[in-house]
């Protein structure tokens, strides 16, 4: 993504801010993502690919970038959360926690603390015994500081790979759930983003040209391709290979969706696959739908007058998501802010505006950077 320099004021908190520089950091098994702010302001926000299943390289390639984009990185703090610990590089999630904390040591000692949830933190020599509070706490860090702004609300943080819906009120999480599997049970959790899902896990029958048809379960085709005719996927969010390898451009897409129904891009005309991929993406939004719903009747929640908090490369789906909902769940009172809005909202200027379409996109990394600006400095644990 562009460079986005500002200084942007985040949320003020009661406790002393850390001065300096802070690094945020998201270690996905498919992104790098960061930020940087001074002081508690936020400064810029990047994300490369990491495509961490091929190898400790990977992260190497990514966090070597980060040091030449950010000369500051070397006198920084660096607060990390992560959900690579998950790749199958690793032998389980503990093996993946403790080589991601040991990489981020190697270059920064002793300035380095891994989030732990509930605004703890932890030196990287305790990864080992504290994983399973490090690992894939990521979407907590997004929700706690969405709650520290906002009275009552939902996080909706649809990334590349998978969803989150975390509601919050009166400054903390609502429900039990602290880790992935508490959270695929109560559908915090859906595994469907908007560019690396493969489309065979969206429906087992499609319709094209009125005709409705079986899958192909195969990986044919993945999400980006959907989004990527719809007009929607930003091509700066698009950093993935196509599901064969080949061209991003529009016919090599029409291609690949034509597969997923044994069919070859001369089949239909262009609105034939526009009209295609939009069933698609309807079938996406059915499953989040589902999921949200089950959610807020399971924690007898509803929307109305709620904030609902947009964040992720997908979060242009929130409005249409919102509109399936029961109206009895109370969305259409509901208040769509921007993940990135809350930080600043008074901001207006151009570089501010930048520094928004940067914080939607990387939130994890932004709130883990901010809440350890916001932390006490005299926490035991830091």
């Amino acid at each position: 993504m562009p460079e986005r320099r500002a200084g942007q004021a985040l949320p003020h908190e009661t406790t002393k801010r850390r001065g300096g520089w802070v690094l945020g950091w998201d270690v996905g098994g498919a992104h790098l993502k960061a930020c940087l702010l001074h002081d508690g302001r936020l400064q810029d926000v990047a994300q490369w690919a990491c495509p961490l299943w091929q190898g400790m390289a990977q992260l190497d390639l990514g966090l070597a970038l980060a040091a030449a984009r950010w000369p500051q990185a070397g006198q920084a703090w660096h607060a990390v959360t992560m959900t690579g610990e998950m790749t199958d590089l690793f032998a389980d999630r503990a093996d993946g926690v403790q080589r991601i904390a040991a990489r981020f040591e190697a270059g920064w000692p002793q300035r380095v603390r891994l989030f732990a949830g509930a605004s703890d933190w932890c030196r990287p020599a305790r990864a080992g015994e504290r994983w399973a509070d490090i690992a894939s706490a990521n979407w907590r860090a997004t929700a706690l500081l969405a709650a520290r702004r906002l009275p009552r609300g939902l996080l909706v943080d649809i990334g590349s790979t998978t969803t989150d819906l975390i509601l919050f009120e009166a400054g903390g999480l609502v429900g039990p759930s602290r880790s992935d599997r508490d959270r695929l049970a109560s559908g915090e959790l859906v595994y469907q983003g908007v560019v690396r899902t493969p489309l065979c896990a969206l429906a087992r029958r499609i319709a094209f040209q009125g005709q409705s048809l079986n899958v192909m379960n195969e990986f044919f085709a993945t999400t980006a391709d959907v989004y990527r005719l719809t007009g929607e996927l930003d091509p700066a969010h698009d950093l993935h290979p196509a599901a064969d390898g080949a061209a991003k451009d529009l016919p090599a897409t029409r291609a690949r969706l034509g597969r997923m129904v044994g069919c070859d891009a001369r089949d239909g005309s262009e609105g034939d696959w526009r009209d295609f991929a939009g069933r698609w993406r309807a079938a996406q939004l059915e499953r989040l739908a589902e999921e949200l719903q089950r959610l807020l009747r399971d924690r007898r929640r509803d929307l109305a007058g709620a904030a609902v908090v947009a964040a992720g490369c997908g979060a242009f789906l929130l409005p249409d998501l919102l509109a399936r909902l029961d109206p009895a769940l109370g969305a259409t009172s509901a208040r769509i802010c921007d993940f990135g809005a809350i930080l600043s909202p008074d901001a207006a200027d151009g570089d501010d505006n930048g520094l928004r379409d940067g914080a939607r996109l990387c939130a994890p990394s932004v709130a883990v950077g901010a809440l350890f600006a916001q932390a006490d400095n005299n926490k035991e644990t830091v």
